[in-house]
């Protein structure tokens, strides 16, 4: 398996909302070629937990992780357009973040790396365009916190994308979502292991990763996808039921959720999980404007599509409907819909039969 990631560092000093770094670096990688007008740019910025692989490509022929929306002939189709796709600062698969050593010291971060905002991650994705001198992009893309990060890089460089598409996302975090991530910040940092972030990076502590984990898979999906794929269905493997424990996993969800959470926390460092939790909480579109409407009325974008998904709890329809009000009372031509998905905040993901068209149209409005 190759490595197509790009690596951008930046000399000097990387300003962020809440301190500095020196020489931060942004991981990404690209897609498709950037045509002689250098207008045919689509930039991707993602969610907490995804690295820069969106799709597979010559040089990382494994599946990426929006596989079926980016490539030859798919809805972002690379044949037409060069994708970027930036692994967020602070994320643990590139970019400069908690666990990178700083070069002041010598020592890794840890708790001394900055209070992370979403602005930073956009302030990030745009010292890359910058530097592959891509003065506009056709479009800029995100869903969940990428959604968020879309916003943040809309609002902060007005003239940078001629549109927008923003999956599953809000101008800000609502108190359910709030309270969710504190609880998962809690159960990582009361782990004996964590060590006030001191741990070694080959023992991780993995009990706090593994029920933040599955706490967050709880809230990505719904409850009528749960029903529907797992019903009451029992663990039938002898060592899964674990006969000697009472409370030990009975049930098929409870085994499929366990495995999801080891998967995860054998990935992914725990300060950074920490970081970029606490920096989907700390993201507000208003702080740009003294309220959302005055910061929306900012966006230099000519059109923007906003999807959101019936089942999502997590980032409610009603956030995404806020975002279209805005925009459009701020004249920006906006395709707005809301899609009848059962997968919950996760749908952008798995349920591809209503998300391909619907980013398809993103894409295919001039042709």
């Amino acid at each position: 398996m190759g490595d197509a990631r790009r690596f951008l560092t930046i000399d000097g000093e990387f300003q962020m909302i809440h301190g500095r770094l020196t020489q931060a670096t942004i991981a990404y990688e690209t897609l498709g070629e950037l045509n002689e007008a250098k207008d045919n740019a689509v930039l991707i910025l993602t969610g907490l937990s995804a690295s820069a692989h969106v799709a597979s490509n010559e040089e990382d022929r494994t599946a990426g992780w929006w596989e079926d929306v980016v490539g030859p002939g798919k809805p972002i189709d690379t044949h037409r357009y060069f994708v970027i796709c930036i692994c967020s600062l602070g994320s643990f698969f590139g970019s400069t973040c908690p666990a990178s050593t700083d070069p002041n010291t010598g020592d890794s971060y840890r708790l001394s790396f900055p209070v992370l905002t979403l602005e930073d991650v956009a302030h990030g994705a745009k010292c890359v365009v910058d530097y592959l001198e891509i003065s506009r992009l056709h479009s800029v893309v995100g869903a969940s916190m990428g959604g968020m990060s879309t916003l943040a890089f809309a609002l902060m460089y007005p003239s940078a994308a001629h549109s927008m598409l923003n999956i599953s996302a809000g101008a800000n975090s609502q108190p359910f979502g709030i309270a969710l991530r504190s609880l998962q910040r809690e159960l990582v940092c009361n782990d004996p292991k964590w060590l006030n972030g001191e741990y070694p990076f080959d023992e991780q502590p993995q009990e706090g990763m593994r029920l933040a984990r599955k706490l967050g898979m709880i809230s990505y999906r719904s409850a009528q996808e749960w029903r529907d794929r797992f019903g009451r269905e029992r663990v039938t493997d002898d060592d899964a039921l674990g006969h000697s424990n009472p409370f030990g996993m009975h049930f098929e969800i409870e085994s499929y959720l366990s495995s999801r959470a080891r998967s995860f926390m054998d990935a992914f460092d725990a300060n950074c999980y920490l970081y970029l939790s606490r920096a989907i909480d700390l993201f507000d579109a208003a702080d740009h404007g003294g309220s959302l409407q005055l910061a929306i009325n900012k966006l230099g974008i000519e059109r923007a599509t906003v999807l959101g998904v019936q089942s999502d709890f997590l980032f409610l329809p009603d956030q995404q409907r806020e975002l279209k009000n805005a925009m459009s009372s701020a004249d920006i031509e906006v395709d707005f819909e809301i899609l009848d998905s059962i997968q919950g905040h996760d749908s952008f993901l798995v349920d591809m039969n209503r998300f391909r068209p619907a980013i398809s149209r993103h894409f295919n409005y001039e042709s």
